[in-house]
């Protein structure tokens, strides 16, 4: 029987509703950051090729777009699949441009037809495969010689990640209807746990300070965070040597690292392939 898997398009596309440009220059802003691009330059990707495996919302896709990059997108979900759709359209973007696909990281046949691209950016995504692994192997393959990959994977906390792996699968046994009640009691039990940890430390206790930290960063909204954390299935997690170490064997130089230590969350990664 094949695992539960989450419906991410779903999600993406509430958060849509409360896509605005703020969000959109937030995320302009993360990707130049993340792919260690001269910020200075208005469009510091332009003619080269992007692509977007595990799309979501399309935000990142159009980042990409608005920093002159030839875009494609691709992604599992049909309702992710829409999404990227409508923010193509609402930019009016060039579909020549920006390529939309609907398909599975897994799928080689599909990942070698698409060719070479200069960026390879997959934020989140290729932990939810079920076969990470086999997705990054498949994902790094598009990356020219000089291109940068640029991958974020969840932390593999031991014990701590087999408990997020039972209330991630608590939350596909619960009916449609108990699911945001689930989520809603899962978050503020952890929000309560980092009020307490500001309020230790100094800090005001109250959130709205991360949650806006949350949206400056990648544009994001929290809400919609939780809701893909505790539903997010399939679910696989790496110390950061697991994926460091097979990579630099195949000859990628890492540019930039983020970690978070030892708590939850993914660690993002930057490689750079060299001949």
């Amino acid at each position: 029987m094949s695992e539960t898997r989450f419906a991410f398009g779903e999600n993406w596309a509430s958060f849509l509703n409360h896509l605005d440009e703020d969000r959109i220059d937030q995320a302009c802003r993360s990707l130049t950051g993340l792919l260690c691009l001269d910020d200075a330059a208005g469009r510091p990707l332009d003619g080269q090729r992007f692509l977007d495996l595990g799309s979501g919302s399309g935000l990142f896709s159009l980042a990409a777009y608005r920093l002159g990059a030839e875009v494609v997108s691709i992604d599992f979900d049909p309702h992710s699949v829409a999404c990227t759709e409508q923010l193509r359209q609402r930019e009016s973007a060039d579909p020549i441009k920006w390529e939309i696909l609907q398909g599975s990281a897994l799928d080689q046949s599909l990942m070698e037809s698409l060719g070479q691209f200069d960026v390879v950016y997959s934020w989140g995504v290729l932990h939810h495969t079920g076969q990470m692994e086999r997705a990054i192997e498949l994902a790094a393959a598009r990356v020219a010689v000089g291109g940068r990959f640029a991958i974020a994977i969840y932390n593999d906390q031991g014990g701590g990640s087999r408990r997020w792996l039972g209330i991630k699968q608590l939350y596909h046994r619960l009916p449609k209807w108990a699911r945001p009640v689930w989520v809603a009691a899962v978050a503020s039990w952890y929000e309560f746990k980092f009020a307490l940890a500001r309020l230790a430390g100094g800090r005001n206790p109250l959130p709205f300070a991360d949650w806006r930290k949350k949206r400056t960063d990648r544009g994001m909204s929290a809400w919609h965070d939780w809701v893909d954390w505790i539903g997010g299935l399939p679910f696989e997690v790496a110390k950061p040597e697991a994926i460091i170490v097979p990579l630099v064997a195949k000859h990628f130089q890492l540019i930039n690292l983020t970690t978070v230590g030892n708590g939850w969350g993914c660690n993002e990664y930057v490689f750079k392939k060299v001949a």
